[in-house]
């Protein structure tokens, strides 16, 4: 479903994708099947979305993302991929950025250029994170740390990466 007060250029959709209301999707772009793509999201065209990727609202993906299968990226999450930009002065590319899978990246944070954030692993909302997180770690905060670890099912755990719950 594309919602018709959306601009979508791209024939790259996967099935069962929703793309809400005021959504811009760049020719180019590819996403992946099963996905919700919340209003107000922009997807430039190298980007690349997968499989049973949530995106809610107020979202701009720039050229060089990469969002693995099952990401959850929230609310105004911003992501970047010039470390200096400058008006009309564009870099010979785009710095790259990939989210992992099932890698969750909590509302109103910033995701610097240049980096890897591991699969199944949490950003805090209202992070500003500037290195690569690991696997299943967690990270928060201003720049954002590494601060423990979450288990596959999202509860936190220790560095066996299995929560209680899961454990038992």
């Amino acid at each position: 479903m594309i919602h018709k007060l959306s601009d979508v250029q791209c024939e790259n959709i996967g099935e069962n994708t929703n793309i809400w209301q005021f959504c811009i999707i760049l020719k180019n772009a590819k996403i992946g099947n099963n996905c919700n793509i919340n209003a107000q999201v922009l997807v430039e065209n190298d980007v690349i979305i997968g499989d049973n990727v949530t995106i809610k609202s107020g979202v701009q993906i720039w050229d060089g993302v990469t969002l693995e299968d099952n990401v959850f990226i929230g609310p105004n999450v911003t992501f970047t991929n010039d470390l200096m930009p400058r008006s009309k002065q564009y870099p010979k590319e785009f710095l790259k950025i990939i989210i992992k899978k099932s890698a969750s990246i909590g509302a109103n944070s910033t995701i610097v250029g240049g980096i890897t954030i591991g699969e199944y692993a949490m950003i805090g909302a209202g992070s500003v994170v500037t290195k690569d997180v690991g696997t299943q770690e967690l990270w928060y905060g201003n720049p954002a740390i590494h601060k423990g670890y979450v288990c596959k099912c999202g509860q936190k755990c220790d560095k066996t990466l299995i929560c209680h719950q899961c454990y038992l």
